[in-house]
């Protein structure tokens, strides 16, 4: 279970890495349309948050510390927030269908808390990497009688 915790939290790190790339290329299209945004809005909505679920149900599975979990669990809500934002950015538009100030404000908090889950996420998978590796080198200990040099 910890070996696969390390790969899909790897795998959760790089879908997150690829949101970042799909907005670039939804923001970049030319002419843009509400399409350019598909590869991202598909990633964020449904392989991030699958990816996600599946990262906290193996650190509960490969019994982590009550930390690695919390932290794994961590993405999951920053996910909902993600949807919210962009929800609100969205709604803030003006009867034209522009932009607004508020609307773009929102948007960049968008993009701030994208950042927030990447930090979160990279905390999730060297928690993982650590949980899985070696265990600490317990010195032995030797017994030494009374009169002894130690």
């Amino acid at each position: 279970m910890r070996k696969a915790l390390v790969v899909v939290s790897l795998l959760l790190l790089v879908a997150f890495a690829l949101q970042f790339v799909f907005a670039a290329v939804g923001a970049f299209t030319k002419p843009a349309g509400d399409s350019a945004y598909s590869l991202h809005s598909l990633n964020g909505m449904a392989v991030i948050p699958v990816l996600t679920l599946l990262t906290i149900l193996l650190a509960v599975l490969a019994k982590a510390p009550g930390r690695l979990i919390g932290l794994a669990v961590l993405p999951l809500g920053l996910v909902v927030l993600q949807a919210l934002l962009a929800m609100f950015a969205n709604a803030f538009t003006d009867a034209a269908g522009a932009s607004t100030p508020v609307g773009l404000t929102i948007a960049g908090l968008h993009a701030v808390n994208g950042i927030i889950a990447v930090h979160v996420v990279v905390g999730v998978h060297r928690g993982a990497r650590e949980l899985a590796g070696p265990a600490p080198a317990v010195p032995a200990s030797v017994p030494v009688r009374e009169g002894e040099p130690a």
